[in-house]
């Protein structure tokens, strides 16, 4: 009597390989709502859950060039488009990230065969939880799609590539983001103080960290509109792709009148946690409730960025009476110093800065959140780490593996 085996594929065998070792190399990939580039981080990771440590070895952030800001505004956050388009992107984003993969390793004398996984997480295109669908045909599930094909990427780099971490957020029956929770749970957390991890991408959320570490009281939420909004305006008045420093809007005045009518959207009202994104906060968000009231360039800018001022300390602020917080800023908005100091005005009590005083560069912060995800995966126990966490942090795994060949 004889019996056949089978031999485990090499890809799997590389794989159990990768999970067994004491350090890990995994360069994390976010490409973020406001289309500025893709953001790389190189990192080495040794353990997993809250014994975690990770070394950013290398980050930089590449430019996109307008044909392909242009080309992906063609199907981002609208709600119709050429489905042709969205179908070739899906592939195109991946080898244009594999592109920019293989040049940022070059450059930096780093062989592709020295890199243990990319963890990609893609470009959203398109966000919708229930709350913000405009279908009433049927009861569709929250959704999100974010395009830039994982195989792509694994066949043209020949590294291990795990992407799509979002649709397991979903399925557990959240609603796809933030994800920068987990990261700020296992990287960020203190028994010393609370703490407030605030990022300002396209969109404003924010992890609130217990000095308790119990993770039931952990809470994540986005709060309403960061740069996506300032970002359309100043290049659609202005002809500049951002406001630096809030240089613009500072020589404007906030209409309050304009401000009142767009924090009356039902948003900022909604029960805590939530998302959104631009599907929701676009130049029709705005238009509606400017209507034919004259507001000059200058005192739009100010105005939205008061609005997200007050979104981000609305949300706050319904979860904490007179919160007396230290609040850690990362993400683009960040670095305008106007709208900066415009929410350190809203929030006198608490005390504002960034994640370079916790020692984190905080424009690497979501391209590293993406690495520590793939990390988790391949040799963490989120289940159990994540275990009892509140609405909106399911402990799951997160990511699909694609292997080279």
């Amino acid at each position: 009597k004889t019996t056949t085996t089978g031999t485990m594929n090499p890809n799997l065998q590389k794989l159990v390989k990768i999970v067994g070792k004491e350090e890990r190399t995994i360069v994390g990939l976010m490409s973020g709502t406001s289309l500025d580039g893709l953001d790389v981080a190189v990192c080495k990771f040794r353990g997993n859950g809250f014994d975690t440590k990770v070394e950013i070895v290398q980050f930089q952030t590449v430019d996109y060039d307008q044909a392909f800001k242009d080309e992906v505004r063609k199907v981002f956050a609208k709600e119709n488009v050429e489905f042709e388009s969205l179908v070739v992107l899906n592939e195109w984003i991946g080898i244009v990230h594999s592109e920019m993969i293989l040049s940022l390793l070059s450059q930096w004398k780093m062989d592709p065969s020295s890199i243990d996984c990319v963890a990609s997480h893609g470009q959203t295109v398109f966000h919708a939880p229930k709350h913000q669908q405009k279908r009433k045909d049927g009861n569709f599930p929250n959704a999100t799609l974010q395009i830039g094909d994982g195989d792509h990427i694994a066949t043209k780099t020949g590294i291990i590539t795990i992407s799509d971490f979002r649709q397991k957020h979903l399925a557990a029956g959240a609603e796809g983001a933030p994800l920068s929770v987990y990261g700020d749970i296992l990287l960020f957390s203190s028994d010393k103080e609370d703490r407030i991890l605030l990022n300002l991408g396209g969109i404003a959320n924010f992890t609130f960290l217990p000095a308790s570490r119990d993770i039931n009281q952990v809470f994540s939420t986005d709060a309403g509109p960061a740069n996506t909004l300032l970002d359309f305006y100043a290049r659609s008045l202005f002809s500049l792709p951002c406001d630096r420093d809030g240089k613009l809007a500072k020589q404007g005045k906030v209409n309050q009148n304009l401000l009142n009518k767009m924090l009356g959207h039902p948003f900022f009202s909604n029960e805590l946690p939530k998302t959104t994104g631009p599907e929701l906060f676009n130049k029709d968000f705005v238009s509606n409730y400017l209507g034919s009231e004259d507001v000059s360039p200058h005192d739009l800018l100010a105005t939205l960025t008061q609005l997200t001022v007050e979104g981000v300390a609305l949300a706050i602020e319904k979860k904490f009476t007179n919160p007396r917080l230290k609040i850690f800023a990362s993400g683009g908005g960040m670095h305008n110093t106007f709208l900066m100091s415009r929410m350190r005005i809203r929030l006198p009590s608490c005390e504002i800065s960034n994640t370079n005083q916790l020692g984190f560069l905080p424009d690497a912060k979501e391209a590293v959140l993406f690495a520590l995800l793939a990390n988790e995966t391949l040799c963490g126990n989120p289940a159990e780490t994540f275990k009892g966490g509140s609405k909106g942090i399911p402990p799951i795994s997160m990511g699909k593996i694609s292997f080279p060949s």
